[in-house]
């Protein structure tokens, strides 16, 4: 079981080939490679490899699949006694990418 550990958008993700990953919206177009180069740590057959703090030389490649939608947020903004009252939502738009290949040296 191969997977990496990466940094992107100050979040972590563990991440394996094959596998659908959204992160943060990128005006990038579909079919397009995006590589990640900050790998904290990674996993093969020899064994684990933790990075001091990243990996020298590890990159994860992936393509992008479609922007999508997450799910809907609604704001309430309530003060009491006051008649004041708001409601809103919210929908953060992000960047589906499928992970192709994680190179480790």
């Amino acid at each position: 079981m191969n997977y990496a550990i990466i940094s992107d958008g100050g979040k972590q993700f563990k991440v394996e080939e094959g596998q659908l990953l959204d992160i943060d919206f990128r005006p990038v177009s579909i079919g397009e490679s995006i590589q990640f180069d900050q790998v904290l740590a990674a996993r093969n057959e020899s064994g684990i490899r933790i990075g001091q703090p990243v990996l020298a030389g590890a990159q994860v490649l992936a393509e992008v699949v479609s922007p999508v939608k997450g799910p809907k947020l609604v704001v309430q903004k309530f003060r009491r006694r006051k008649n004041s009252r708001r409601r809103t939502g919210h929908r953060q738009i992000y960047t589906r990418v499928k992970i192709n290949q994680i190179e480790i040296p």
